[in-house]
């Protein structure tokens, strides 16, 4: 395995600083992120590590150069939007840009890029079901042409009054990956998997690993911790930021020996990637940095 950061966590970072910073702490890789140019709506949103509209031969292999110098890869790039937006214009780009990361992917000589499947919020799976389809056959064969393999995370994007009862990620339990995978068999098509998100929904985040073991393509390392006093109060139907808050690996729920147990038992041996969300080291860039230390020297426990 490869232990590895996401960029999100240093949005003012330009790229050389990215690898910069991840050769210094000691990391392997980083999941490099590739929005569009432009301001996001959410957190963690809009970073434009790299941008896949302004690749040319030079900047193709000035990349290529960092990554040789500095001892660190890409494991992937990343683009987190909602495919399946209500709005239809939103979704529109979200897809033309996810394509966009593909073929990027491929003239880096990247092997896989990370995304959300999107959702209408408004609907049930059923009802968003023939839109899925409709929209993520088309991009999965794009996929398939350019040999790269396209990672889902599984966060159910429900984290705002907004996004309820449902979140805007159709692609948050075991349940619906499978109807997924067995509805657009490829490959090419597998999961960016993170426990946290299964945590905070009470579904078993070990057993999946062994179940999808064949779509396991790239790892995200994030903590989540439950109130349970608080979800006691309020229940799974609040609004789940009411009782729960995302961690740096080893200071919330997930047991990451028991983790990395079950995924060295699939014989998975890709990227590890840090997703920093752990709103207690956002108060500066300082605070960032030591939050990617502190997660390198724990992690660095599990993955050699």
């Amino acid at each position: 395995m490869q232990l590895g950061y996401v960029t999100a966590i240093l949005p003012e970072a330009n790229l050389q600083q990215v690898f910069q910073t991840a050769a210094e702490i000691g990391y392997d890789c980083v999941e490099v992120m590739c929005w569009p140019q432009g301001k996001a709506t959410r957190r963690y949103a809009g970073i434009t590590h790299i941008d896949v509209h302004s690749l040319d031969d030079a900047t193709v292999e000035s990349i290529a150069t960092l990554q040789q110098d500095s001892g660190v890869a890409i494991s992937g790039l990343g683009y987190y939007p909602n495919a399946l937006s209500p709005d239809h214009n939103e979704a529109e780009l979200a897809v033309e840009h996810i394509r966009a990361v593909i073929v990027a992917a491929r003239r880096l000589g990247i092997g896989t890029m990370n995304t959300f499947i999107g959702r209408d919020w408004t609907k049930n799976v059923d009802d968003n079901w023939p839109r899925f389809l409709e929209t993520w056959k088309p991009i999965i064969e794009l996929a398939e042409q350019h040999d790269v393999r396209v990672g889902i995370e599984n966060c159910p994007m429900y984290f705002t009054d907004d996004e309820w009862p449902a979140g805007k990620n159709l692609a948050h339990s075991p349940a619906i990956w499978q109807r997924m995978f067995d509805d657009i068999p490829s490959d090419h098509f597998g999961l960016n998997y993170d426990p946290s998100h299964l945590v905070f929904q009470h579904v078993d985040y070990l057993a999946p690993l062994a179940e999808f073991a064949d779509k396991l393509f790239h790892v995200h390392a994030k903590d989540v911790r439950v109130d349970r006093a608080r979800l006691d109060r309020v229940g799974v139907l609040a609004n789940p930021n009411e009782w729960h808050s995302p961690k740096l690996p080893g200071m919330g729920d997930v047991d990451w020996g028991q983790f990395f147990a079950a995924l060295t038992d699939t014989g998975y041996d890709g990227p590890v990637c840090v997703e920093v969300e752990d709103r207690a080291y956002e108060r500066s860039d300082e605070d960032c940095l030591r939050a990617l230390k502190q997660s390198y020297n724990f992690l660095r426990n599990y993955v050699v």
